[in-house]
C-alpha cells in the first residue's frame, strides 16, 4: 500500500517535471505531502528565473513552508524525481522533514547515495529517511529524452555558417534591454540547405494557444518583446522566427538569395517542424505579406489572426505611394541606421532600444536582406507571390472560419489605414479594426496593450 502512495505521489512530481521539460528548463518536479495532502509543488526553474537555487525541491519547500506557516516541515514526505544535490538535501534537512522520496538516480551530483549520502551523516542532529528508485524508469526516460533533444539542438546550433553567408557575432546580441529569451536554431529543413535559422519558443508546447508572431523589414524578433510576456503571462506559446537575413538568423551575401516563394517555404517548414497548432497568426508588414499565405497549405492549424500595418499585393493595384517612396529611399541610402528609423517613428523608445534594432547588421555585407526585400514586394501580375496573394486574399475573404483582430498605426506613412482597411474589409468576420494615433509603422511598439486585448479576445 506505501509501494503505492509512494507512485501516486511521484507522478504528481513528474507533472511538474514535464512542465518544467515544456518551459525548456531541467526536467525535474517535486511535492511536498502531508496527512494524504499536496501542500507544496515545485519545478525546475534556474534559466528562467536567473536563480541557481531555483530548483525544483527548493520550491515545494518555500511553498510548503507557506501553506503551514512555519519552516519546519515535521511530519511532511518530499518526493523529487530525480535524487537531490546537497544544496537541496541541505534544505531539506533542515526543514526537518521526515522523509525523502526520489525517482532516478544522480551518478553525478546525487548526495543520497551517488557520489556520497549526506542523510546517513551520523553527526548532523537531524536524520531524514530516504527511499529512492520509485518509478525510477519513468523519471530517467523524461530526463534522457530532454537531454537527447538538447543535445540534438545543439548539433544544429554548431551548424558550420554556409561560405556564401554571414553570422552576426553573438556579442551583438549581449545585453539587449527587455530581450532575455534563450535563442533556438534550426538548420536542417530542407529550404534552409544548411543556412541556420534562430526562433524565440517561449511557453508550454501543449499551450491552449500558439502565437506565432512574424516580423517585417529592418525589424526582427526583437519587435515582439512587448508582446511576448503578456502571452506567455497567459499560459500560451510563443513562437517568433527571424527570417533568413535578420535577427540572429544567417545572412546570405547576395540579394539574389532572397525570394518570395523560398522565405515562405521556409516558414511552412518551420510551422510543420515544431508541429504548431492552435496557432493566432500574428503579422505586420512583410510579416503579413508572407504569412498571409501561410493558412493556404494547412488550414486547420489556425485559429485566429492578429493583423498590424501591412498588405496583400496581388498586383490588381498599384503599391502604396508611401511603400514606392520607401523603396524609393531603400535604393538611394543602402546604409540608412536602422536603429535611427525606429527611432524617428518611435520617440519612446531608450537609445539602447534603437540600438538592438542596428544590432544584427554590423556592416554593409549583412545588409542584403534589407536591400532585396523592398524589390521584392509583388508588384505586377507575373511577379512571384502575386498568384500566391491572390489565392489567399479569396482564402481570407470567403474561407476563413477563424476569429480576426486587427490594429493601425495611424502615423504609419506607408502602410497606414488607407492600405489597412481595404484589407480588413477583406477578412471574413474581422470587426472594425482599432485605430492607435500616437503609433506608426511598427505598431509591436505599443504592444503591450495590444497584447492584453488580444489575450481577452481570442483566449
Amino acid at each position: 500500500m506505501a509501494h503505492e502512495q509512494d507512485a501516486m505521489w511521484m507522478r504528481e512530481a513528474l507533472a511538474e517535471a514535464r512542465a518544467a521539460a515544456e518551459a525548456g528548463e531541467v526536467p525535474v518536479g517535486a511535492v511536498v505531502v502531508k496527512d494524504g495532502s499536496v501542500i507544496g509543488r515545485g519545478r525546475n526553474a534556474p534559466v528562467q528565473g536567473r536563480d541557481p537555487t531555483a530548483h525544483a525541491e527548493v520550491a515545494a519547500l518555500r511553498e510548503a513552508a507557506r501553506h503551514l506557516g512555519n519552516y519546519r516541515l515535521d511530519g511532511c514526505t518530499l518526493y523529487v524525481t530525480l535524487e537531490p544535490c546537497a544544496m537541496c538535501s541541505g534544505a531539506m534537512l533542515h526543514a526537518r522533514l521526515a522523509r525523502v522520496v526520489f525517482g532516478a538516480t544522480d551518478p553525478k551530483t546525487g548526495v543520497a547515495g551517488s557520489v556520497l549520502d549526506l542523510f546517513a551523516e551520523p553527526r548532523l542532529n537531524h536524520h531524514t529517511a530516504v527511499q529512492g528508485g520509485v518509478l525510477a524508469d519513468e523519471c530517467g526516460a523524461l530526463l534522457s529524452d530532454f537531454f537527447r533533444e538538447r543535445r540534438g539542438q545543439q548539433r544544429r546550433e554548431a551548424q558550420p555558417l554556409r561560405d556564401d553567408a554571414l553570422r552576426t557575432p553573438e556579442e551583438r546580441f549581449a545585453d539587449l534591454p527587455g530581450y532575455p529569451w534563450a535563442p533556438h536554431y534550426v538548420s536542417d529543413l530542407p529550404a534552409l540547405a544548411g543556412l541556420r535559422l534562430h526562433y524565440l519558443d517561449e511557453g508550454p508546447a501543449g499551450a491552449p494557444l500558439t502565437w506565432l508572431c512574424l516580423h517585417g523589414n529592418p525589424a526582427w524578433s526583437y519587435l515582439y518583446r512587448r508582446m511576448l510576456p503578456v502571452f506567455t503571462a497567459a499560459g500560451h506559446r510563443v513562437v517568433a522566427p527571424d527570417l533568413i537575413g535578420f535577427g540572429k538568423s544567417d545572412k546570405p551575401k547576395k540579394e539574389a538569395a532572397h525570394g518570395f516563394a523560398w522565405h515562405r517555404q521556409v516558414l511552412l517548414e518551420l510551422v510543420e517542424r515544431l508541429d504548431l497548432r492552435r496557432v493566432v497568426l500574428v503579422v505586420q508588414d512583410w510579416g503579413g505579406i508572407l504569412g498571409l499565405t501561410l493558412p493556404l497549405a494547412d488550414p486547420a492549424r489556425y485559429q485566429g489572426l492578429l493583423l498590424m500595418n501591412t498588405l496583400l499585393p496581388t498586383g490588381e493595384a498599384p503599391l502604396p505611394r508611401g511603400f514606392l517612396d520607401w523603396r524609393q529611399m531603400c535604393a538611394d541610402k543602402p546604409l540608412y541606421a536602422v536603429g535611427r528609423l525606429f527611432a524617428r517613428g518611435n520617440p519612446h523608445l531608450s537609445a539602447a532600444e534603437c540600438a538592438a534594432y542596428d544590432a544584427p547588421f554590423p556592416g554593409a555585407g549583412h545588409r542584403a536582406a534589407l536591400r532585396a526585400f523592398p524589390r521584392l514586394v509583388p508588384e505586377q501580375p507575373g511577379d512571384e507571390g502575386v498568384d500566391l496573394a491572390r489565392a489567399a486574399q479569396r482564402f481570407w475573404r470567403e474561407d476563413w472560419q477563424g476569429r480576426s483582430l486587427a490594429f493601425i498605426g495611424a502615423r504609419d506613412p506607408v502602410l497606414g489605414e488607407a492600405v489597412m482597411r481595404p484589407l480588413c474589409a477583406g477578412v471574413r468576420g474581422c470587426p472594425e479594426p482599432v485605430v492607435l494615433p500616437q503609433a506608426g509603422h511598427f505598431v509591436q511598439e505599443h504592444g503591450e496593450a495590444i497584447a492584453r486585448r488580444a489575450v481577452e479576445y481570442f483566449g
